[in-house]
């Protein structure tokens, strides 16, 4: 059955302009203020991660996802104040543009991070909104009288993903005869997508920044909630009128979107945006690899792939262990560094658009609130570490807890030698590559503590074997598995031909065979 749905997969072409386009293989994201400080100031900023490039390149990157550079008054920048600038903490427009200039000479894409359900209650929008009901930018946003709110019952909602606000109606001004609608908390009011000057206001700052600072495309906070729940389908239709704006200004621009919720209410924003985090996967692995036993891991996979492709054919698969609002991987597995590694090789052995969390590739720790899960990425010892961020004094990633990567660099079995391992066995391999239309079949074995699937492709299938236990393990491969006759990749780093039905698993580790 799961053979005939691929296939039908396969035979559903229709025309995507994205799936004709080079979609990179691997991403990274990078938390601007803690990556790289190149003046001194103990900020991260634009010119720290032009510095970093050959870095970012020779571990295996093709795409930066940066999180928000505009003018806002707050640390993580996710509340703007103006969609057309770079904040002078990070940098200058000339600087932003040079590093996209070196990224494209290295053949990385600068992915921005555009943040447009909401802006700042500081943006100049919205103080000339709060003035009044006669006011030319009120309906920038969208107010609601307390009567009118209570009539709807939408006065409060269940926390979920994305967001833990459970009231989301706010006064601008004690006495005020309405409230404005601020999902996140009230100094990020929604903007109202109902309004055509907003969309206009919008679509020409994303132009901006693909034509004339030359982006290669955008990550869409919130992508969600554009509309509240209540009004999904108006959501749908606004990101495929916003991919079609964008398209007609590059047609190959790349956008993928944070639809924090279950498989089958991400699934129409594929008609829109080509890609979509796979968050609940991110999720499923952490589950996965914390307990040391499938959870039937590839079933659940393969059963979002389906309704993923219902909406769109060339669907692109953006994956994840953690990222920028979770707690990191290395905290979720108790700094245990086996487990981190074992995350880390499903990840990039699964199908998909693998996004790499900034520091990941050191185990970088961090647990919520959010400022200790975006703490500085460690580049050398401190007294040397003139990269080094300094805006925060970390909780979790010190150098008691991590290893700099200066010395990571040195160790093959350091976690970043797993990550830069598995990226370049992951680029080695077109079965592997494959973004666009994820390839993935269930493997027939099943044992405790094991967790095998097969990424299928013209050039030769590979068996993927992974054991989540702590104790080396010999599987006997099924009759329907024997085909698979040469390793070529394995943890434990020898290769060659099997000359058995037997395969060792490494504890831990990972097998490879075609």
């Amino acid at each position: 059955m799961k053979k005939l749905f691929l296939l039908g997969i396969a035979l559903l072409s229709t025309f995507n302009p994205f799936a004709q386009t080079k979609t990179p293989e691997v991403c990274y994201e990078i938390f601007v203020r803690s990556f790289a400080d190149s003046n001194g100031d103990g900020i991260g900023d634009i010119n720290g991660i032009t510095s970093k490039l050959d870095y970012l390149k020779s571990l295996g990157v093709d795409a930066l996802w940066l999180t928000p550079v505009s003018n806002s008054p707050s640390y993580h920048k996710y509340d703007v104040t103006d969609y057309k600038s770079i904040d002078p903490e990070f940098g200058t427009i000339d600087d932003y543009k040079r590093l996209i200039s070196e990224a494209h000479k290295r053949k990385i894409k600068i992915i921005k991070d555009f943040v447009i359900n909401h802006t700042s209650d500081k943006h100049p929008w919205f103080l000339e909104a709060k003035k009044g009901k006669s006011n030319p930018y009120r309906d920038y946003y969208v107010w609601m009288t307390p009567k009118m709110i209570d009539s709807l019952g939408i006065a409060t909602r269940e926390q979920a993903g994305g967001s833990w606000e459970v009231t989301p109606w706010h006064f601008a001004h004690q006495g005020d005869t309405e409230k404005y609608y601020a999902l996140f908390w009230g100094g990020m009011p929604d903007l109202n997508y109902d309004n055509p000057k907003v969309r206009k206001e919008v679509y020409e700052a994303a132009k901006y920044w693909l034509k004339e600072v030359g982006v290669d495309g955008f990550r869409l906070d919130a992508a969600k909630h554009i509309y509240p729940d209540w009004e999904a389908e108006k959501c749908h239709a606004f990101w495929q009128e916003f991919r079609k704006e964008m398209t007609a200004t590059k047609p190959d621009v790349y956008i993928v979107g944070e639809v924090w919720t279950s498989a089958d209410k991400v699934a129409p924003y594929f008609k829109g945006l080509p890609a979509n985090f796979h968050i609940d996967e991110g999720f499923a692995i952490q589950k996965v690899v914390k307990e040391g036993k499938d959870d039937n891991l590839i079933q659940k996979i393969l059963s979002d792939y389906k309704a993923f492709g219902s909406q769109n054919p060339d669907f692109i698969d953006a994956t994840i262990i953690d990222n920028h609002d979770q707690d990191r991987i290395g905290t979720v597995m108790n700094d245990d560094v086996n487990k981190m590694k074992v995350a880390a090789q499903l990840l990039l052995s699964l199908p998909g658009q693998p996004y790499i969390y900034y520091g990941e590739e050191l185990g970088m720790l961090g647990k919520k609130p959010d400022e200790n899960i975006r703490e500085p990425f460690l580049w050398e010892k401190e007294t040397s570490d003139k990269a080094r961020t300094k805006w925060l004094k970390p909780v979790f990633t010190t150098e008691k807890t991590v290893r700099p990567l200066s010395e990571q660099i040195k160790d093959p079995n350091s976690v970043f030698s797993t990550y830069k391992n598995l990226i370049a066995f992951r680029k080695s391999q077109p079965a592997m590559r494959q973004v666009i239309r994820p390839n993935l079949q269930e493997s027939t074995i099943k044992q405790e503590g094991i967790l095998a699937f097969v990424r299928n492709h013209t050039s030769g299938n590979l068996l993927v074997i992974h054991n989540l236990t702590g104790k080396a393990q010999d599987i006997q491969l099924p009759s329907s598995e024997q085909k698979y006759k040469a390793i070529v990749f394995t943890t434990s780093g020898k290769k060659g031909a099997l000359n058995s039905t037997k395969v060792a698993v490494p504890a831990f580790g990972m097998v490879v065979l075609k």
